[in-house]
């Protein structure tokens, strides 16, 4: 393995963050402050507990799970998506590289970001709501394994968009709404019976539902199923990813 390659990647991938670290750090944390202002306490205050938390703290899970979907699609979709647009990215593919390397190297890095952006938002919360984490080590591992995940499916849509306007579509278009409806503010138990099946269809319901479990021990689906449906998601992006460098698929010309 070269590992040599994968750390010229990451570098490079990180020291871009550091360049532009207002976009990249600063300003999903003062966003979710906003939320945390609004949501925990505005409205927290007058909505009592659910299922024995506080409304404060129980949307904390959601929050960063808001913020850790959208950081790692848009951090390693823009990571794979600029060299193929100024035409770097035959630098890369020439290089003695493998595919392995290469995703490695890129979704490594976007999945670095989004980790300490969901710590920092951890840390953030406790200035406006108390809360304990029941599990913590399930909730580092869910928080790397979806951040890991998602980063892929960051660099699948990197490889896949044409132009800045794609690069956007599914972030704020699919994943955003998915998030709002997947109980990132509510239980889902809350809902009719009807919605209550139909969330089911929505995927990011059990990676919320996995997440909250890890904080309090309450969640909308079983942890297991959670954990299933996130490391089969998982499985189908190392497919796809899989297949795109095996046929070369808007990677060559």
């Amino acid at each position: 393995m070269n590992l040599y390659g994968i750390r010229a990647i990451y570098k490079f991938e990180m020291a871009r963050t550091a360049r532009t670290l207002m976009q990249s750090i600063a300003w999903p944390v003062i966003s979710t402050c906003l939320y945390f202002i609004v949501f925990g306490t505005a409205i927290g205050s007058r909505l009592g507990e659910i299922e024995g938390v506080s409304y404060g703290a129980f949307i904390i899970p959601g929050l960063i799970m808001l913020s850790l979907l959208s950081e790692s699609i848009s951090n390693a979709s823009f990571g794979i998506f600029f060299p193929k647009f100024s035409g770097t990215i035959y630098e890369v593919l020439s290089a003695p590289v493998s595919a392995f390397e290469i995703v490695a190297g890129y979704v490594g890095a976007a999945a670095s970001k989004s980790v300490v952006i969901g710590i920092l938002i951890l840390i953030t919360a406790r200035f406006f709501v108390d809360y304990e984490i029941a599990h913590p080590f399930w909730m580092i591992g869910f928080l790397i394994l979806t951040a890991i995940t998602f980063s892929m499916f960051g660099f699948i849509i990197g490889i896949w968009a044409d132009d800045f306007q794609k690069l956007q579509i599914i972030p704020l278009m699919v994943i955003t709404p998915l998030t709002f409806l997947g109980g990132a503010f509510y239980s889902i138990n809350m809902l009719p019976e009807f919605w209550q099946k139909v969330t089911l269809f929505n995927p990011v319901v059990y990676l919320i539902s996995g997440f909250r479990w890890a904080f309090y021990g309450v969640s909308d689906v079983h942890m297991g199923i959670s954990l299933g449906m996130t490391l089969f998601f998982l499985l189908l992006c190392m497919t796809a990813i899989w297949w795109i460098f095996r046929t070369g698929y808007k990677i060559r010309a």
